[in-house]
């Protein structure tokens, strides 16, 4: 019998990225020969991070559209049409058994083509508002695996299926308050901690909100973890050298994130897809800063999915830098609206999301493995 062979495409962003190769990898641990193949753009962070992770990936230099000036377009249509043939040309030359896109204009030519050529497609979604990617190719799907219910107000509701956004396998273990968690940031037991995220370059908004009110934040007896990002670490760094703070620990990267969840009371992040699946998983109680940089701000979107359901609080970006500290300090003081946040929050939890996703795939295959 020959391996199982499998296109995953799309990318673009972490949010992409990181269910993508968790897809993969599940399926390489169920099917250890599988001939496993990523098609993203050329520019674009899949480029290392994919290959990093272990796998082949071809880049097509498709890009995305530019709303703001129009005439720009003509290239980014003359990119499409070449992607649309390499595309092709990889699809027939590689002959999957069944393609996944995992969302980004990456994927529209993989996706639209092997529909094209009749090779099974499967369509992840990670946001509670669906791109415009995977919109428009929601008719050409057998299924289409989401996070979010309310969903058929984009897909077709007979290809639907809730499965959840793969989450990183060593935050499943996570326990609260682990001692080891403590220890490795520094901090007392029995005082509240705090939790900041702004992804991996960082969120200014959040990191001024965070410098402006830090010594209101430790007056109150609260503990700081704050991953500042890449671009922001060396002025924060600065700022803060001749300072001695007790109960505070930045960097640009936490490595730990397993003991940064479990020490935490409160957390404070952007409202990115992966990051929102991880916090419902840890029923974490979370104060949710929606960047306004996203494409049809659905970073908003999924932050009202679940503050209108009493699962988190949204601070918009616009008053953060000037609201967030005095937030943080009211609510890590109200044990029973934490409380509240906590078991709303599980409710939108969904487990053992990569393994959902792939017995989904296994059932659209074109053949029996």
């Amino acid at each position: 019998m020959n391996s199982l062979r499998v296109i995953i495409s799309g990318g673009g962003t972490g949010g992409h990225i990181f269910p993508a190769v968790s897809i993969a990898n599940e399926i390489r641990y169920r099917f250890p020969d599988a001939d496993i193949l990523f098609i993203g753009a050329e520019d674009r962070m899949e480029m290392e991070r994919v290959p990093a992770a272990g796998y082949k990936i071809i880049g097509l230099p498709v890009s995305g559209f530019n709303r703001a000036q129009k005439l720009k377009n003509i290239r980014v249509l003359m990119k499409l049409n070449k992607s649309l043939r390499m595309a092709r040309k990889i699809i027939r030359d590689f002959k999957p058994d069944v393609v996944i896109g995992v969302g980004g204009y990456a994927s529209g030519p993989t996706l639209w083509m092997a529909s094209s050529l009749h090779i099974p497609v499967l369509i992840q979604e990670q946001n509670s508002h669906a791109g415009v990617t995977n919109r428009l190719l929601a008719k050409r799907a057998s299924k289409i695996c989401v996070a979010y219910r309310g969903m058929h107000r984009f897909f077709p509701s007979d290809r639907i299926v809730i499965t959840g956004n793969p989450v990183r396998k060593d935050l499943e273990t996570v326990k609260d308050k682990d001692p080891g968690a403590m220890d490795y940031f520094g901090f007392q037991a029995g005082k509240p901690v705090l939790l900041v995220v702004g992804g991996s370059l960082g969120a200014r908004t959040i990191n001024h909100g965070v410098h402006k009110g830090l010594e209101s934040l430790l007056c109150a007896g609260i503990q700081v973890i704050w991953q500042t990002g890449r671009y922001y670490y060396d002025t924060i760094r600065e700022e803060l050298k001749d300072k001695q703070y007790e109960g505070l620990w930045f960097s640009d990267f936490i490595s730990r994130m397993d003991y940064a969840y479990a020490a935490a009371d409160l957390v404070v992040s952007r409202a990115g897809a992966g990051t929102i699946s991880e916090l419902c998983l840890l029923k974490k109680p979370v104060i949710l800063v929606p960047s306004p940089n996203v494409a049809e701000d659905h970073q908003t979107k999924n932050a009202r999915a679940l503050s209108d359901n009493g699962a988190a609080v949204l601070l918009p970006d616009n008053v953060a830098e000037e609201q967030l500290a005095s937030v943080v300090i009211e609510l890590i003081a109200n044990g029973e609206q934490l409380r509240s946040l906590r078991e709303n929050i599980a409710l939108f939890a969904q487990h053992n999301s990569a393994e959902r996703i792939v017995d989904e795939v296994m059932r659209i295959a074109v053949r029996d493995v």
